[in-house]
């Protein structure tokens, strides 16, 4: 058996199972060293396999905690952890005799730390989550996705971006402060207030009136020509994030944009003919033959992957950025250093 390695070996953290976020703040966190226990429902509970990357690296106990006695079980466990993590809807760890009142009555110093869609207050607490931030601009991965219709970003940016990284960011906070004072806390992560600040920047370019609550109408929501997805003559894409006059002046110098009209590169009024230009060129070859062009070049420009190619692209091979567990690629715990 591996010991564990890393910045949080001998950190003890109680994950009840769940969907989502909440696993994966756990994985993070055992990525990372942690001691991880989940408890699992002992009837009706989900048939972990190989493919369940986010419950990878943690030791399981299965309990029905209806039971009194298995929810007195959990609360000896909880006397011994760090931290522990809960999914659940608002109240339910109340009625299983598990809330933080319970947890902390029998360990003070416990950083107790919950993940739902809208908070513990408010008239939104008892709904499911439905977080997702469909004003700024697609990810490359939905590149033809039309301007009329929200898109969904996946579930990066409310599950995992605002909410198990900002529960992780919120545990690991709390707990420097319970080993310098002794003292526990609540962390209440909503995944709607996560969402929300990570739109920080946004909402200060749109109070200095630089953003435009419109899609496809700013420079990194598909509105400019040098920050856009282009398809390239083989159907395949590329990305281009040329902001800055150096990095858009090498763009023009490799692509040979040397029509006087890309001279105007923050005139928005003319945008929209830039990326029909720009559209143009980029057809012209395949994706391979621009990445051979812009291959060391500072121009911001990088090929859109696959799924199944990433873990081929020479910079993830050399970053470690991959493993592969019982046959499945998956990201890896931690990059290895190159």
């Amino acid at each position: 058996m591996t010991r564990p390695s890393g910045p949080l070996v001998g950190l003890k953290v109680l994950e009840f199972a769940g969907i989502g976020p909440a696993p994966f703040c756990g994985m993070l966190l055992s990525d990372l060293g942690a001691d991880v226990i989940r408890i699992d429902r002992k009837a009706g509970g989900p048939d972990y396999s190989r493919y369940d990357v986010t419950f990878r690296g943690r030791r399981s106990v299965a309990l029905d905690l209806k039971n009194p006695l298995a929810a007195e079980a959990c609360l000896t466990l909880i006397e011994r952890a760090d931290a522990l993590i809960e999914g659940f809807r608002p109240g339910v760890m109340e009625r299983l005799g598990l809330g933080p009142d319970m947890a902390l009555a029998r360990n003070p110093a416990l950083v107790y730390g919950r993940m739902t869609g809208w908070g513990q207050t408010g008239v939104g607490r008892r709904r499911p989550a439905t977080t997702s931030t469909t004003s700024p601009s697609p990810a490359p991965c939905t590149p033809s996705a039309p301007a009329e219709r929200p898109v969904q970003p996946v579930n990066l940016v409310g599950d995992y971006g605002g909410g198990s990284l900002y529960l992780a960011f919120g545990l690991l906070a709390a707990l420097r402060h319970a080993h310098a004072t002794g003292e526990g806390q609540v962390i209440d992560c909503a995944m709607t207030d996560g969402a929300l600040s990570l739109m920080a920047q946004v909402y200060g370019n749109l109070a200095a009136g630089t953003w435009r609550d419109e899609r496809e109408a700013n420079i990194v929501d598909g509105g400019s020509p040098f920050y856009n997805p282009y398809r390239c003559a083989d159907g395949k894409w590329i990305a281009i994030a040329a902001i800055e006059p150096q990095f858009y002046g090498r763009l023009r110098d490799k692509a040979g944009l040397d029509d006087p009209a890309f001279d105007a590169q923050m005139d928005q009024a003319r945008w929209p003919e830039l990326k029909e230009k720009l559209a143009a060129v980029i057809a012209t070859r395949t994706r391979d033959e621009w990445c051979a062009i812009f291959e060391g070049e500072d121009a911001c420009v990088a090929p859109v992957l696959s799924l199944k190619e990433a873990p081929q692209h020479p910079y993830n091979v050399q970053r470690g950025a991959f493993v592969e567990v019982e046959g499945v690629p998956q990201p890896a715990p931690r990059r290895a250093s190159p």
